[in-house]
């Protein structure tokens, strides 16, 4: 979950790209880590397998001062697909504060989507979290190829019993998309970090009082 440092007046937030392999999570962070100033940037951390171009994690911490007061930090992560990496996939969603999950648009892929999302939800719960609650964004990703699901299928396909999630349609090989998944799901991250940080404020303060 979130860590804020008090000291250096920054909030650490956690985003994890998921998915099925080959789906384009690494497409999404290598395109941010091109167009954005090297300023807000950190280093891409890329490691790969002849299986999936994944086999940690991508890392790239970006920052925003949307919080008045505070640094807040983002630190990007994506995950390899494959299933015999189910356990690398759950040390690195520890601790997640929101969630890409991008999806391939191809209708060949819709039963790899299905079991893909089916994996989130079993190792969200591992770490004790729900699935409704998790500030999560859909990603439909490879919308320019010819056989492609409507993304109103994929929606209703994906997005079932998310409370707090979004959808995106995406090519992220061309950069389409791919802003605007970050953006939303950094926007709903900080919601939910303010609206908690709020209800613990004011229980300490009652805490306080008394």
């Amino acid at each position: 979950m979130s860590f804020v440092n008090f000291d250096k007046k920054e909030i650490n937030f956690k985003v994890v790209y998921y998915g099925p392999p080959m789906g384009g999570k690494t497409s999404n962070l290598a395109y941010l880590h091109d167009v954005m100033p090297a300023e807000v940037r950190g280093d891409l951390t890329m490691l790969s397998t002849q299986q999936d171009r994944t086999l940690y994690f991508d890392f790239l911490p970006l920052q925003s001062t949307v919080i008045k007061g505070f640094i807040s930090r983002f630190q990007l992560y994506t995950v390899p697909g494959q299933p015999i990496y189910d356990r690398t996939r759950r040390i690195v969603l520890t601790g997640a504060d929101g969630i890409v999950f991008v999806a391939d648009s191809q209708w060949s892929q819709m039963t790899s989507n299905a079991d893909s999302l089916e994996n989130l939800k079993a190792n969200l719960v591992s770490h004790g979290r729900s699935f409704d609650t998790t500030p999560l964004v859909f990603q439909l990703n490879k919308r320019d190829l010819p056989d492609i699901a409507p993304a109103p299928y994929m929606e209703f396909l994906l997005n079932r019993g998310a409370t707090k999630a979004d959808c995106v349609e995406a090519t992220a090989v061309k950069g389409n998309g791919v802003a605007e998944t970050l953006n939303r799901i950094c926007k709903m991250v900080l919601a939910q970090f303010i609206e908690e940080h709020n209800m613990k404020v004011s229980v300490v303060r009652r805490a306080e009082s008394a």
